[in-house]
């Protein structure tokens, strides 16, 4: 008689084993982002204690030595400044991965394709560099100061446009071959089937590479320090200077004390909210899109 455990084929240890595997990273990964938000929580209570919630958006500005502590003028500048990196990016690099994917010649297209990724790679400061001395002195001598929420806006959309490339041309790549040669027989021209077809199918994976971008922008410190002026204040236009969440807390922490240096994890923690909603809006965006496709 043979036992039930002669039966268990060697694939299904290993099967068993990967899948073990691979459920400890996930809860790894998830242990840590707890982890990382109770940190920024025990380090937030004492803001939250000694000034109050309400204080951060209702003091007259952010005067940490006169007890004043409003983030607003600083959150609206990270959401423009972001807000409008992701906008000017994404069409750009959704072209992009169009064009490498369907219109330029292999050898460009893989020339293209490994010069993006080198730009993916290139270090936050050497854009805010660049942009420190070329973008900068072009503003300033278009609309002076030069430091502001424009220059801003053009690095980051740098900075965001390589990974929002790189993932939209992923998803193309994988757009099933049997849905071109569909739509090639029913006649439709290369542009009608990129925007009837391609588009739509891999709208998820395009939609995922623009909330990385998004994410990035939210967490850039470096580039935007060295270009936006930081100056706290909300802007009214796009040449006027400003300071970012990211900003104010990499030039602050090195100093910070007592309820300050409390006050600046209170700005992180409230920066990961930001990242929480807006990655919330867009799965609910995305979910509801995929309801209304399935109806």
């Amino acid at each position: 008689m043979i036992s039930s455990s002669s039966n268990i084929s060697p694939h299904s240890k290993r099967d068993d084993l990967l899948s073990g595997s691979v459920r400890f990273l996930a809860l790894t990964a998830g242990g840590l982002l707890l982890l990382v938000i109770a940190f920024l929580f025990y380090e937030s209570w004492p803001a939250l204690h000694h000034i109050g919630l309400t204080r951060f958006f209702s003091d007259p500005d952010w005067y940490p030595t006169d007890n004043s502590y409003r983030l607003t003028s600083m959150v609206w500048g990270t959401i423009f400044a972001s807000t409008g990196a992701v906008l000017l990016a994404s069409p750009l690099a959704i072209l992009s991965a169009l064009f490498c994917h369907f219109y330029a010649p292999p050898l460009l297209s893989r020339w293209f394709r490994r010069m993006v990724e080198l730009l993916a790679g290139i270090p936050s400061v050497v854009f805010g560099f660049w942009g420190l001395v070329v973008l900068v002195p072009m503003i300033g001598h278009w609309h002076p100061p030069g430091p502001s929420l424009l220059a801003g806006i053009l690095i980051l959309a740098f900075m965001i446009m390589p990974t929002i490339m790189l993932v939209a041309h992923t998803s193309i790549a994988h757009v099933p071959l049997a849905y071109i040669h569909s739509a090639s027989a029913l006649g439709f021209s290369r542009w009608s089937m990129m925007w009837h077809v391609i588009l739509p199918t891999t709208k998820v994976g395009i939609f995922t590479g623009i909330l990385l971008g998004l994410a990035r922008a939210l967490g850039e410190t470096m580039a935007v320090l060295m270009v936006c002026g930081n100056v706290v204040q909300t802007p009214s236009r796009l040449f006027d200077p400003i300071r970012t969440l990211t900003a104010n807390i990499a030039l602050e922490m090195g100093y910070a004390l007592g309820d300050h240096r409390a006050a600046l994890f209170m700005s992180g923690l409230f920066l990961m909210g930001l990242v929480v909603l807006f990655v919330s809006m867009a799965e609910g965006l995305r979910h509801r899109n995929t309801y209304v496709a399935t109806k």
